[in-house]
């Protein structure tokens, strides 16, 4: 991964003004399709499969007058007066004639029809029409919304003085989210903490630009899939929500990294690919992680919460993207204004002294060699200056560190105790999807379904129906009524003011009202209870009963995504143990990072119950309601939070890992570690905060509620568990904290996230420096069943002869075509460095036997392990051996004319088999018998698999006592060396 990160921000400095270019057009041409075809976000929040779906979509086939959505509008008297007095009835009744011949109105509900018996209240104080429309929720023509409201307003006008009227149901219940004052100043926020992190404004805009530059792309994107897919109204701000945070935090962890590398000495574009490869390592793969998670949303089995993961991961994947390609071609662009003005100063200086030095100076380093001072595109690096005092930024973080791991035992249990009080709240955890009651206090929504349940009970704002088929009857009406008595004898049951078939007597419905509102738990129990009745129904009245509405499909909704956080909990705890145990090859840092982690999400729900159920913090934090959590909010939450954490898990504990690997004891490489990423974790968790947090106090019901959460799991994340529990665990569990079982360690991939393949790769660019054009190269190299090589060089031209009688050959073979692990040591095969380059060097090695010779080159491969050990137990043919040849011979495998050939063979098998076959002139290299003899004897090099205890790292820089066997060579035998080669 690093690698081809690196070779991508060289191509992206190369080509900055064409990736600047390319990234604004695509902005440009997806922001004109999205306002040419964008048909809304406004869609409805569906279940198919459950029987709330299955009964709204009967009635949308048999009884459309009552499958759309429905408004109301509700008139209240004056305080001890009566709205059914003659001048208010008339008034009233005018209306309801007024919204009969607005479009898509169905049927309207006269309050002071007999068919309406739950149109006037008991005191007769207040009257309610209902307005039944032929549409969904999402579907409802702007001007029949505007004219339902138009008659509202006349109707208040036309009662007497002191009279209120409102409209509201669930016509009116949608709102499109905006943006306000309150979002902008999470970006101030962010800005200003960019500002004290990177100390520049060019640098301080940057990832702020980019961020913006990716949020735009992304939803401009969302929109025009609108053309052809449903969008909810929640999707377009949680893209942009999530896409905004990560997009800021992904560009300053390059930025800095970039800074730190320029303030070390490292070249200009040289530190622009590096930052982009190390950084950017750990970006693809938290980015990854995020998306992995948003697209597990899909196991709850509920579109509009897939299509809503795909979205937001659709938001994440542009940040990585632009994060990636974008930083590196604008920092090319600002050169040395990304530093603040006096390291810029400093390095200007440097640079001046380094041109006076320049006689003195070696001849062989060039001005873009990383040894060099001056950075590339003229540009300088501060290499050569003196070690300056510590900041006050380290001095900070190093106190923390120090405070932290002195006593980590009492610092876990702390944090322990801490975070699990304040998870105590989410015990009381009640999720139901929002409503009407979650609007402003003003919004007229709000204020009607507020008058409904003062004036008619809590239950008339979320009634539930009963649908089913009733073809098979000889008496419909009196079907319909006897079901209806059935339902008022069930507790909870307020009313049932309608119970009736439709005009073809094949379908009826029975309209219940509980005794309280759509989000209680005696209205989610009543729900339970009639569903429980249903066989008995079926069996006593020969009809199959479905209960459906709106609110019975909130109810459906919650309990299916209730439970799917169990699942979904397995599968982002299973991911994260794995993606942490490829990355840090440890069994104990993964367990520990997703323990962390648990206690994050505990957090986070624990304060959002705290102030959405009970609360809490209601008026400072414009909490419009309490009641139960807005059902899809745990879930998604558990996704974010899970890839934000695996962030600052990665930068934190990769940085004390690096230290560790170097030969640091486990204190010291806590404590360095720590200091050296805590300032940029620390910066990118509190815009991280800043950003979700400004969404909290004036956004969108559905979006506070995940906003508020998100805010406090990053901050618990990130300052308590990555920063505060973390270092403790580590200092506690020292040395064993970096354990695998060798076993685990073969099984699992590695990922290099921290670019450590690079800078290996970096070192040995020109190595062996003896012989650069050698095609194979190895250096103290271990392998598996502590096989080892001390050194190895085949020229080009020569053919490698392994014997397969020693059990090292094969190891061996397995390494060299990249097909093996290399477990310590150095080792090139065509100019490819392993094990970092294995997967290339596979797709340019074969592996065949004889049989298989032609097949195999056909791809026309540059190296060949020609396996001779089948062909060494049954003779050969002539034709076969002419085969192989005239094979061979036209892969490129000739005698040296002075150049390289096409194709390096390694044979495993016998000389006089491999002069067989390959064509004639062709030069044998092996592996002396003495030096083989040596290395069975015993050679210095480090354990593999040392155990819980002490540091591997640091015995293996020291040459520890184990010994290894296998093969070991000092020089290779050639057809100039004398008999006894290795055969």
């Amino acid at each position: 991964m690093s690698t081809f990160l690196y070779a991508l921000g060289r191509w992206a400095i190369r080509a900055r003004k064409l990736v600047l270019i390319l990234w604004i057009a695509v902005l440009a041409l997806l922001g004109v399709g999205a306002a040419l075809f964008s048909q809304g976000a406004n869609a409805p929040i569906t279940i198919p499969g459950t029987e709330s779906q299955e009964g709204i979509d009967t009635l949308g086939r048999n009884f459309p007058e009552v499958s759309g959505t429905s408004a109301t509008i509700i008139a209240v008297a004056p305080e001890g007066e009566r709205i059914d007095g003659a001048a208010s009835r008339q008034e009233i009744t005018d209306a309801a004639d007024e919204l009969e011949d607005l479009d898509e109105v169905v049927a309207v509900s006269f309050p002071f029809a007999e068919q309406a018996p739950n149109g006037l209240s008991d005191d007769g104080r207040a009257a309610l029409i209902t307005v039944q429309i032929d549409a969904a929720q999402s579907d409802v023509p702007q001007a029949t919304l505007d004219g339902i409201a138009k008659i509202a307003e006349q109707l208040r006008a036309g009662l007497p003085e002191g009279s209120e009227v409102s409209h509201g149901g669930d016509a009116f219940s949608v709102q499109v989210p905006g943006f306000s004052v309150a979002e902008a100043l999470g970006v101030v926020v962010a800005f200003i903490v960019l500002l004290f992190t990177l100390g520049s404004l060019v640098a301080a805009g940057m990832p702020l630009l980019i961020a913006v530059l990716g949020v735009g792309v992304t939803i401009a994107g969302l929109f025009l899939t609108t053309a052809f897919a449903d969008m909810t109204s929640t999707t377009p701000m949680l893209a942009l929500m999530l896409g905004l945070a990560v997009g800021i935090d992904y560009t300053l962890f390059i930025v800095s990294r970039h800074q730190e590398q320029l303030r070390a000495g490292v070249p200009m574009t040289e530190s622009i690919a590096r930052a982009t490869a190390t950084s950017g390592s750990a970006v693809v793969f938290a980015g990854l992680t995020v998306i992995i998670a948003l697209l597990g949303l899909a196991v709850a089995g509920i579109p509009f919460l897939t299509a809503l993961g795909v979205a937001a991961a659709a938001g994440v994947a542009v940040a990585v993207l632009i994060g990636v390609t974008l930083t590196p071609a604008v920092l090319a662009m600002a050169g040395l204004r990304i530093l603040p003005r006096k390291q810029r100063r400093r390095i200007a200086a440097a640079a001046a002294s380094e041109g006076q030095d320049a006689a003195g100076a070696d001849p062989g380093t060039q001005p873009g060699d990383p040894g060099s001072q001056s950075g590339t595109d003229g540009q300088a690096g501060a290499a050569g200056q003196p070690a300056h005092a510590p900041s006050r930024a380290d001095r900070f973080f190093g106190g923390w560190v120090r405070a932290v791991t002195a006593k980590p035992i009492v610092t876990i249990l702390v944090v322990l105790v801490g975070l699990g009080a304040a998870a105590v709240p989410a015990l009381d955890l009640r999720l139901a999807l929002p409503g009407a009651e979650t609007l402003e206090k003003s919004n007229p929504a709000r204020i009607t379904y507020e008058l409904t349940g003062e004036h008619f009970g809590e239950g008339a704002n979320g009634p539930l129906i009963l649908t089913g088929s009733i073809i098979t009857s000889t008496d419909p009406l009196g079907l319909m009524e006897d079901l209806a008595d059935e339902v008022r004898k069930l507790p909870g049951v307020a009313e049932v003011p309608l119970a009736t078939p439709n005009q073809g007597a094949d379908t009826g419905i029975i309209q219940v009202v509980p005794e309280d509102g759509p989000q209680s738990e005696s209205t989610e129990k009543l729900v339970a209870e009639l569903r429980a009745h249903h066989d008995e129904w079926q069996q006593e009245y020969g009809v199959s009963l479905a209960v459906t509405g709106f609110t019975a499909v909130g109810i459906d909704v919650s309990h299916l995504l209730g439970e799917a956080l169990l699942p979904f909990g397995i599968l982002v705890v299973g991911l994260s143990l794995i993606l942490l145990a490829m990355v840090f090859r440890s069994v104990w840092v993964p367990i520990k990072a997703t323990l962390g982690y648990l206690l994050s999400v505990g957090a986070a729900f624990g304060a959002v119950v705290a102030v959405f159920q009970w609360g809490w913090l209601d008026e400072l934090l414009h909490v419009n309601s309490t009641g139960p959590v807005l059902s899809f909010m745990p879930i998604i939450l558990m996704g974010v939070l899970f890839g934000l954490a695996m962030d600052y898990e990665v930068f934190l504990v990769s940085r004390v890992r690096e230290e560790y690997v170097h030969g640091a004891t486990a204190h010291d490489a806590i404590r360095h570690g720590f200091v050296g990423s805590a300032k940029v974790v620390t910066a990118a968790a509190l815009i991280m905060f800043a950003v979700f947090a400004a969404f909290v106090p004036e956004g969108d019901p559905s979006i506070k509620v995940i906003a508020l959460g998100l805010a406090v799991g990053v901050f618990v994340d990130a300052f308590i568990v990555r920063m505060t529990l973390v270092p403790a665990v580590l200092a506690l569990l020292g040395d064993r904290a970096w354990w695998m079982p060798r076993w685990l360690s073969r099984a699992l991939p590695s990922f290099d996230v921290e670019g450590e393949g690079l800078a290996r790769e970096i070192a040995h660019a020109e190595w062996p420096a003896e012989q650069p054009d050698a095609v194979i190269a190895a250096d103290k190299l271990l392998l598996p069943n502590r096989v080892s090589v001390p050194r190895l060089r085949l020229a080009p031209g020569e053919t490698l002869l392994l014997d397969p009688r020693d059990p090292a050959s094969l190891p061996l073979a397995e390494a060299l075509t990249g097909r093996g692990p290399v477990i310590a040591g150095t080792v090139k095969v065509l100019g490819l460095l392993l094990p970092e380059r294995a997967s290339s060097l596979r797709a340019r090695a074969a592996w065949a036997d004889t049989d298989g010779l032609r097949e195999a080159l056909r791809d026309r491969p540059a190296l060949l392990l020609l396996d001779l050990r089948a062909a060494a137990e049954r003779p050969l043919g002539l034709a076969a051996i002419d085969s192989a040849r005239s094979a061979l011979a036209a892969a490129g495998v000739e005698a040296n004319r002075g150049s390289a050939p096409a194709l390096t063979v390694v044979a495993l098998g016998s000389r006089e088999l491999a002069e067989l076959l390959l064509p004639e002139g062709a030069r044998f290299a092996g592996i002396t018998a003495a030096d083989a003899a040596a290395a069975h004897a015993g050679s210095p090099l480090p354990d593999p698999d040392p155990g819980p205890a002490g540091n591997p790292f640091a015995s293996a820089a020291t040459g520890g006592p184990a010994t290894a066997t296998g093969i070991a060579a000092g020089t290779l035998t050639t057809d100039s060396a004398q008999e006894g080669g290795l055969r």
